[in-house]
């Protein structure tokens, strides 16, 4: 008999592709961590707290983690050796979804709790499931807003960035980055399963246009096993 609230565990790897000049791209590997209980949940990079769960809508406290760095010893351009380092950070705030018979709505406003770059994050998205067997597929589209401190911290370059490497000094405001996205899924049996996913962004002017970057689009993708018990 199935478990009411099963624990998935497993392990996964996420490629980041750098929107960074002369950036490398990275791999992370990551655990697979899947509980969805009466009260909380843990979805590998996010975790969330309920303050309303029916069938149709979730509201949540949440935190998650945020990849995005810049740490100029791994890129080859000697002007951006110069520039400061850009850390990953943890994002913490309020996670929404609504689901229908059209489609998912899905939505997160959070913001920075390491106080690296003290910035904001909106995602916004629709999403539609297919169901095939024992297959699944899951297509999206959204868009991911970005506060000013956000882009000023991983994209700006500051006055004593700028004396240092000789690029211009940059100091962007907020922008607007849309994305598609496709999640697949693979029951193999009863208790294993293989998933894949990936978003492909298209940055915002102010991402695009700082001296830094010189991407106009950034691929993330994620794949991984896990085990239902």
């Amino acid at each position: 008999m199935a478990q009411a609230n099963p624990l998935t565990l497993g392990a996964g790897l996420l490629y980041s592709q750098s929107p960074y000049k002369s950036g490398q791209d990275r791999y992370y590997p990551f655990p697979v961590i899947n509980y969805e209980g009466d009260s909380f949940y843990i979805h590998s990079l996010q975790a969330g707290y309920y303050l309303w769960k029916d069938q149709q809508d979730q509201l949540s406290l949440t935190v998650l983690g945020s990849p995005q760095n810049f740490d100029p010893d791994d890129v080859d351009d000697s002007d951006m050796k110069s520039l400061n380092k850009r850390r990953m950070t943890v994002m913490g705030g309020l996670a929404y979804r609504h689901t229908a018979d059209w489609g998912i709505m899905r939505t997160a406003l959070v913001g920075d709790m390491l106080n690296n770059s003290n910035g904001i994050i909106w995602d916004v998205a629709y999403l539609y499931r297919f169901e095939f067997g024992q297959f699944s597929l899951t297509p999206g589209i959204g868009a991911l807003w970005n506060s000013a401190n956000q882009n000023r911290y991983y994209y700006g370059i500051n006055s004593d960035e700028s004396r240092r490497s000789g690029l211009s000094s940059y100091r962007p405001d907020s922008s607007w980055s849309p994305y598609l996205e496709l999640s697949a899924g693979w029951k193999i049996d009863d208790n294993w399963n293989a998933t894949l996913s990936g978003r492909y962004s298209r940055l915002g002017g102010d991402i695009k246009d700082s001296p830094m970057v010189d991407n106009n689009a950034q691929m993330l993708l994620m794949t991984g096993v896990s085990y239902t018990f």
